[in-house]
């Protein structure tokens, strides 16, 4: 069995991302494993579900550790999920999907991360906008027993995102955070994170067992990325579940909306260019507030002093 050090490299990089946000593993590494590493698509597929199988365990203990995953919302979202998995499977296999309807699903699954990615960034406007009027938010920061879960729009959630793993290997995070995001925006983001990955489990168990059993499962590609990608999804479950949601959200919209331009098709250049913009965005947002106001207040004094009578003392405000 070949070990390659690159894929060791890949995977640690893409491990960290779902240790710190639950989402990667089918969006960006599957494209990777394709794109960089010209690995057929059946075998991309399936050895990255493999790997996941033993990388989202990793991340997800942290998290139960930690008291970030809400298990009544992951109970929901497994029993719904992974049968649909192994079924997504099962339908590829006996509609004999090609490569180009695949594409297809892939596309149609980056148009959904977009518009998820375009409502996070309008609920943000609307947010940082309330609380420049002073008008007060909620904060989402309620702990996980006081979150009340709707079984029928999260068992549609698991549905979705079991049959979208299956086909396609993408899914079991970005697009179920993606849901979740849409679904319950008051989660907190390490909350988030860890109740995606421990569902993730069984789900993504379903579907490598139907590419074990039909796909084409390489140990020596599978072997090379987990060498890199266990330990750093224990570093970046560590930091999720112990961040703030200021520091966790940005990050999971901008993998979000790398793997919506990545699903879409997207060059590689055009992709990293638009996320480093939307990840400066994300930082130079929080300071606009501040700066605003300190722009009406050097104003204000402008205009005081330009009231007040040469000569005259200037009143302290």
């Amino acid at each position: 069995m070949h070990l390659s050090p690159d894929l060791s490299i890949a995977g640690a990089l893409v491990g960290f991302l779902i240790g710190l946000t639950g989402m990667g593993g089918g969006a960006l590494m599957t494209p990777i494993l394709i794109m960089f590493f010209g690995v057929a698509p059946l075998a991309a597929v399936s050895s990255d579900l493999v790997a996941s199988l033993v990388m989202k365990p990793v991340g997800a203990a942290v998290h139960w550790r930690r008291g970030t995953v809400h298990r009544k919302l992951a109970a929901w979202l497994i029993a719904s999920s992974a049968p649909a998995a192994f079924g997504g499977v099962l339908v590829v296999r006996a509609l004999g999907l090609d490569g180009e309807k695949q594409r297809l699903i892939k596309m149609l699954l980056g148009v959904v991360l977009l518009l998820t990615v375009a409502s996070m960034i309008v609920r943000a406007w609307l947010t940082r906008r309330a609380e420049f009027a002073g008008r007060p938010q909620a904060s989402g920061l309620q702990g996980p027993g006081e979150l009340r879960v709707r079984p029928v729009a999260t068992s549609l959630i698991g549905i979705v995102g079991g049959l979208a793993v299956g086909m396609t290997s993408v899914g079991s995070g970005t697009l179920v955070i993606a849901l979740l995001l849409l679904a319950y925006p008051q989660l907190r983001a390490g909350q988030l994170v860890g109740t995606d990955l421990f569902q993730a489990i069984p789900l993504v168990g379903a579907a490598a067992l139907g590419h074990a059993l039909f796909g084409d499962v390489k140990l020596s590609i599978t072997a090379s990325l987990l060498i890199g990608a266990l330990p750093a999804v224990y570093l970046g479950a560590r930091l999720s579940a112990r961040r703030s949601n200021q520091w966790v959200r940005p990050i999971i919209t901008v993998v979000l909306l790398a793997s919506a331009l990545k699903l879409i098709g997207a060059s590689t250049p055009l992709t990293l260019g638009l996320s480093a913009a939307w990840a400066t965005g994300q930082l130079l947002v929080p300071l606009a507030p501040r700066i605003v106001r300190r722009f009406v207040i050097a104003r204000e004094l402008r205009r005081a002093r330009q009231e007040v009578p040469e000569g005259a003392p200037l009143q302290s405000r």
